[in-house]
């Protein structure tokens, strides 16, 4: 059933708005899988979810339909759940599956509608935080990290906690105004959704804002360009990173390193939902379902995402071995709390909240 007009007219004010933001939206960038031997049908994937990370999932699965092509759309956030409303209110369709890291997009979309379900086991073996109604399903562990330029950072600067990174910020104001990086909530869905996921869970939220507002954070839309400026130099220390991303580019050779923050550590499973109006329903099930299995975990685990659903980081991440057992697992649950983050009035008073408090710098060339 498609959303309903109030519904939709909410959502993209919402968004809307955040993409007003001064900096431009991103193109769409398009990938192209062709199938390994006759190609009999294509998949087409619209995504927030960079096709570096995704690219071993989409080859796996093509090892095992060699006959189907992917056709693999990138997103920023913000615009995937925008184009994704407009297809279900209109009736048209945009691709076979949804993946966004802003679960809470996913979850607004298939609350309206959006979203076919699809009964498997492999969905229903996912913890109870990573399934909302068969609909919206969480294939990964994504932790929210503090990564850090190793050759900048002083080993004795290395912040552990919240509390201690705002308090290098104060001691070092100097020394790291316009070098600490973290994600723009006006412009990331995902940003957003970190943000007020910490303004949720620690005291030393107003702290943690007051200290970037001082040191004149740079922020941006996306993990890839805070790691960017990191690899550079041009930042020393990121907050908030999406912890695949960042270890992904250690094992590249950035010499970055990444921190489980030990007060505690927000996860998010990036989401997979297939939407209402699909048109290979059939396809678009066999990829979910592959990502989910234990197959796919493994290539999401090895070559992927390289942390587990079940809680367990690489052996080369400064925390503990599980986040989990360690008692600092803070999940961002797939559910319908999420739908509280699209209360317009809310939402407007905590970015002009956090908008007052963090005085951005604009990235530099």
């Amino acid at each position: 059933m498609p959303a309903k007009p109030a519904l939709l007219a909410t959502l993209l004010a919402a968004v809307l708005a955040l993409a007003a933001a001064p900096a431009p939206a991103r193109a769409q960038e398009t990938s192209h899988f062709p199938a390994r031997a006759n190609e009999v049908d294509t998949l087409t994937i619209h995504a927030a979810a960079d096709i570096a990370a995704m690219k071993p999932l989409i080859e796996g699965f093509q090892e095992r339909h060699p006959n189907w092509g992917v056709r693999y759309v990138e997103y920023v956030t913000n615009d995937l759940v925008v184009a994704a409303t407009r297809a279900c209110e209109t009736g048209k369709v945009l691709g076979d599956v949804l993946l966004s890291s802003a679960v809470d997009h996913l979850v607004k979309l298939a609350n309206d509608g959006c979203a076919r379900a699809l009964r498997s086991d492999a969905g229903r073996a996912l913890p109870h935080w990573a399934n909302w109604r068969d609909e919206v399903f969480g294939f990964t562990f994504e932790p929210a990290v503090i990564a850090y330029n190793y050759d900048a950072v002083p080993p004795g600067d290395v912040p552990r906690t919240r509390v201690e990174l705002a308090e290098l910020l104060r001691s070092k104001e100097d020394f790291y105004r316009g070098r600490i990086g973290t994600y723009d909530p006006r412009r990331s869905g995902i940003g957003y959704l970190l943000t007020i996921s910490d303004a949720r869970q620690t005291s030393a939220y107003g702290r943690l804002i007051e200290s970037f507002g001082r040191a004149r954070a740079v922020v941006h839309c996306c993990t890839s360009d805070l790691l960017d400026e990191l690899e550079r130099g041009r930042l020393l220390i990121g907050y908030n990173l999406l912890g695949s991303y960042a270890y992904a580019r250690i094992k590249a050779g950035a010499r970055l390193r990444i921190v489980l923050p030990r007060d505690y550590t927000v996860v998010l499973s990036r989401g997979a939902m297939i939407p209402a109006l699909a048109h290979r329903p059939a396809l678009a099930s066999a990829f979910v379902e592959f990502i989910l299995s234990n197959e796919g975990q493994r290539i999401s685990r090895e070559r992927a995402f390289f942390f587990s659903i079940d809680g367990a980081s690489p052996a080369d991440v400064d925390g503990p071995s599980s986040i989990i057992s360690a008692g600092l697992f803070r999940p961002i649950t797939i559910g319908p709390s999420l739908l509280a983050v699209y209360d317009e009035a809310r939402r407007t008073r905590f970015l002009a909240e956090w908008t007052r408090s963090v005085v951005t710098v604009p990235a530099r060339d």
